[in-house]
């Protein structure tokens, strides 16, 4: 498998995806503005974000696939005696959200205090309060809608349907579009038409993948609930699993409490626009490469090609670096022209817009990071060791925490306490990627090999030449990315499509690609198709 030309395939759905998303975060930046109705549906949407992570994302990516690729691969099973297993955990699965559903609609009030510190600095008043739990149990069933289509999109992955699992998350975002741009109002009429559109988008997708997984021949039945052998497996690697890949998930949720207690009116919306902005790239890169890595090293090493595994663990580091470090550079130089461009209008207005790029600029300091922890996990995960990410993972949530409690009050002092968040995010994503790499290393399931050693300064380099391009081109665009918004949006391309043009002349100067590079992926493309 070409994993550039497929990351390319699945990286560009979820560009799509995230394009869409940044259209409905300007729209509710234009329809509910930085305020307590937008804090609130923001901590709404939180909710089930995050127990998406732990049990959908984390769960099923990470503990269902392997076990289900080495059903397929079994001799005398093959695709029956996997589809039989899938069949028994989404009937486990089924039950158990169902319970988890009901129980959160109940505890919708505690656990809205949870996640936003009870919004201590902005005093709201019990009105204010019973509207923000509102919002939270009406998002809440997407929890379970998500984590049913999770499952049905890990089996899609592993028969190599990457595009389709890729394609679903942009119904979310055409579903939430179509209610703010259609059923918007006040701020709070329209963060209310926001919630309601989130369980729509849910239902979408888990019909898009229910009729794509009929297309490829799965049929799954309903059953009974039976805890047998291989689903009491699942159980015991999904928990540590589900923990290790949310830890940014739960890192987000840890800064949501901090800001809401700690922090004024706003101040969760700023981050919250800023992390979109810094999802857009991560979306397309971390989660691209890690849908594809987990089921490929899975495969590889069921058939003995530990070879294989590494040298696509080490083409995945690569590809990694080669798109984040650019994505790194140029989100901190122009994070103000990007965040201008993108939401200032309506009730989102320049103050709010110097805040959120500090914010931003804070968050893509750990872009590589993010998507690196995506890029190591798989080499865990395909070994069935769901216990070693999760001991980091809980620790870099303790380094977090440490920098909230620290950073905030050290940048409240200068009128920037929202970006100690976002900064405490990026070093404790950081270090959990030192660790990963460490025992990775240690135990000897990832050497980094010649190519990969000599690429990673020479990419650094042609990044930090493309900042410096970028800041000398902004300064040429000031007027324009100041300007009306068709002329910021104009602004804002020539911008970016500037700095790739620099970013791909100084790869090639600097030594990071070669012609040959060049030619190798032109005959790959060739081949593939």
């Amino acid at each position: 498998m070409n994993l550039a030309r497929t990351l390319g395939s699945v990286g560009g759905l979820t560009l799509a995806s995230r394009i869409l998303a940044l259209v409905r975060d300007s729209l509710q930046a234009r329809y509910v503005g930085a305020n307590f109705a937008s804090d609130a549906f923001l901590v709404a949407f939180r909710l089930p974000n995050m127990f998406r992570a732990f049990f959908a994302e984390g769960a099923f990516s990470s503990a269902f696939i392997p076990m289900f690729n080495r059903k397929l691969a079994e001799e005398g099973g093959g695709r029956a005696a996997a589809f039989d297993f899938a069949e028994r955990a989404l009937s486990v699965l089924f039950a158990f959200l169902a319970v988890m559903t009901i129980v959160m609609l109940v505890a919708a009030w505690p656990l809205t205090t949870l996640l936003s510190g009870g919004f201590h600095k902005q005093h709201p008043t019990h009105e204010q309060f019973a509207f923000a739990v509102q919002l939270s149990r009406l998002t809440i069933p997407y929890l379970m809608l998500i984590c049913l289509a999770s499952l049905l999109g890990g089996i899609l992955n592993s028969l190599d349907k990457f595009w389709v699992n890729a394609a679903a998350p942009i119904l979310l975002n055409i579903a939430m579009v179509t209610a703010l741009f259609v059923f918007h109002g006040t701020p709070f009429q329209s963060a209310q038409a926001q919630a309601i559109s989130v369980p729509v988008g849910g239902l979408l997708q888990l019909a898009w993948l229910y009729f794509a997984c009929r297309a490829a021949g799965v049929s799954l039945k309903p059953r009974l609930p039976h805890v047998d052998e291989d689903v009491k497996r699942l159980m015991k690697l999904i928990l540590p699993a589900a923990i290790g890949a949310g830890a940014v998930q739960l890192n987000l949720v840890v800064s949501t409490a901090l800001s809401g207690y700690l922090l004024g009116e706003g101040s969760i919306s700023y981050i919250y626009y800023a992390d979109r902005v810094n999802q857009l790239p991560l979306g397309m890169i971390g989660i691209g490469l890690g849908t594809i890595l987990l089921p490929t090293i899975s495969r590889l090493l069921t058939a003995g090609e530990d070879a294989k595994a590494m040298d696509t663990q080490n083409r995945g580091m690569e590809l990694a670096l080669f798109l984040t470090l650019p994505a790194m550079v140029a989100l901190i130089v122009a994070a103000e022209p990007i965040v201008r461009g993108l939401f200032q209008y309506g009730h989102f207005d320049a103050a709010d817009t110097v805040k959120c790029a500090w914010a931003l600029a804070g968050f893509s300091i750990g872009l590589p990071s993010y998507v690196l922890v995506k890029v190591l996990t798989p080499g865990y995960y395909a070994r069935h060791d769901t216990r070693t990410p999760v001991r980091y993972a809980v620790q870099s949530v303790g380094v977090n925490l440490v920098g909230n409690l620290v950073l905030i009050p050290v940048l409240s002092r200068f009128g920037y306490g929202h970006v100690g968040p976002p900064l405490a995010t990026a070093l404790s994503s950081t270090a959990n990627v030192w660790m990963l790499y460490a025992t990775l290393s240690k135990r000897g399931y990832f050497v980094a090999d010649a190519q990969l050693k000599r690429r990673i300064p020479r990419l650094a380099l042609a990044a930090l030449l493309m900042g410096a391009a970028i800041f000398g081109i902004d300064q040429l665009l000031d007027p324009w990315l100041n300007g009306r918004i068709w002329e910021r949006y104009l602004a804002l391309t020539a911008l970016v499509s500037a700095g790739v043009a620099v970013y791909g002349v100084a790869c090639f100067l600097t030594g990071a690609f070669v012609l040959d590079d060049l030619k190798m992926l032109m005959k790959r493309r060739t081949q593939g198709s």
